[in-house]
């Protein structure tokens, strides 16, 4: 069986028995019930991910995405092309946004070639690249839709690796100029949403160069019409091949039981694309932050996913995952090291009827 289909098909909810017992864990601990918000959300969500719990994160990565696009000749981005090779260079020799970022969190990067639009000569870039960057999809679709499934696979294929040596908690990122423009085209093709909830100013565009980004998008989703109910039609005319492959990374988490954190506008049009090829797939999500793009407002609607942080940031790269990998494990010792009400000669039966009376007078 393909890789993409073999993934697909082991994909399945998250344990809803093992998230309920860990939730009784969480509601024993010495604190009001629910006073711990989303870090009771998560810890119930990690257990239900991996089917205990108790649970302890042993390695954590982010796996950046590093690709072109040809829709860049369209003058819809600030920077030059190049600053896509450049970025491969630092963000393996610690230089990035990301790096620091993840040096606190005590987290590795792992960065692939997937589709920088020249060959990349770094012996820490994974070369996995399906094309020198994507077609100019304004004038032909930016791949063809073999080439959007195949740089699924490699996402699946790196993620798979790194759950293989030992990473339990991933995080998703992307370096690619013109990338904000390739994801806000596929997230209109996925909704045909009015324009101005889809597109932003990317890496802070002009407004004459804002203006012509939407208009090359809302063109280009014209003229091609992707079947929204077809993800790989959508990523193939309008996408990008890192946001393919975070696609894959999304997939492989979901079908190997690992949480996966999501990141800005690219990585959560990602997410949006993995749920469209499995709707289970969210489950195995955690979101990071709320990019300053208007269409990370729109994601949110539809994905459901609703980001713990609100910090203006629209970086990219995985920024947004590595200051969220603290709070997610700072979520887990709440289980293994808050005090319980065993202290008060209570037992968790008792703890529990008690907790049911209360949220069947003041639902949550």
């Amino acid at each position: 069986m393909p890789l993409l289909e073999q993934t697909l098909a082991a994909i399945g909810p998250t344990d809803a028995k093992i998230m309920a017992e860990a939730q009784r864990e969480i509601d024993y601990c010495l604190k009001p019930p629910g006073s711990l918000g989303k870090l009771e959300d998560i810890a119930r969500q990690i257990a239900g991910i991996t089917g205990q719990v108790h649970n302890k994160i042993k390695k954590k990565a982010i796996i950046v995405m590093m690709a072109d696009n040809g829709v860049y000749s369209e003058g819809v981005a600030m920077y030059p092309q190049d600053v896509t090779r450049i970025g491969a260079d630092f963000v393996t020799s610690g230089r990035m946004g990301v790096n620091f970022l993840a040096n606190y969190a005590g987290a590795d990067i792992i960065a692939v070639d997937v589709g920088i639009q020249v060959d990349v000569d770094l012996p820490k870039v994974v070369d996995r690249k399906i094309r020198y960057g994507t077609a100019n999809f304004l004038k032909e679709p930016a791949m063809t839709r073999e080439e959007a499934k195949r740089a699924i696979e490699v996402g699946i294929e790196i993620a798979n690796k790194a759950i293989d040596d030992g990473y339990d908690l991933i995080g998703t990122g992307e370096i690619g100029i013109g990338n904000t423009t390739a994801s806000s085209a596929v997230l209109y093709g996925f909704t045909q949403a009015p324009i101005d909830r889809v597109v932003g100013r990317g890496a802070g565009l002009t407004d004459e160069a804002y203006e012509k980004k939407k208009q090359v998008i809302k063109q280009a989703v014209d003229q091609h019409q992707p079947n929204p109910k077809d993800a790989l039609d959508v990523l193939s005319k309008v996408g990008g091949l890192d946001i393919a492959g975070l696609t894959g990374v999304y997939l492989a988490c979901a079908a190997r039981k690992i949480p996966v954190v999501t990141d800005g506008l690219i990585s959560n049009v990602a997410a949006l694309t993995a749920i469209r090829l499995h709707p289970d797939a969210v489950q195995y999500m955690i979101p990071s932050h709320i990019s300053f793009e208007p269409g990370a407002k729109l994601l949110k609607e539809i994905t459901g996913l609703e980001p713990m942080l609100d910090m203006n940031m629209r970086l990219g790269e995985g920024t947004g995952c590595a200051l969220v990998f603290s709070i997610i494990e700072a979520a887990l010792r709440m289980i293994e090291e808050m005090g319980t009400f065993e202290a008060l000669g209570k037992s968790r039966d008792e703890i529990g009827d008690h907790i049911m009376a209360y949220r069947g007078k003041f639902p949550q």
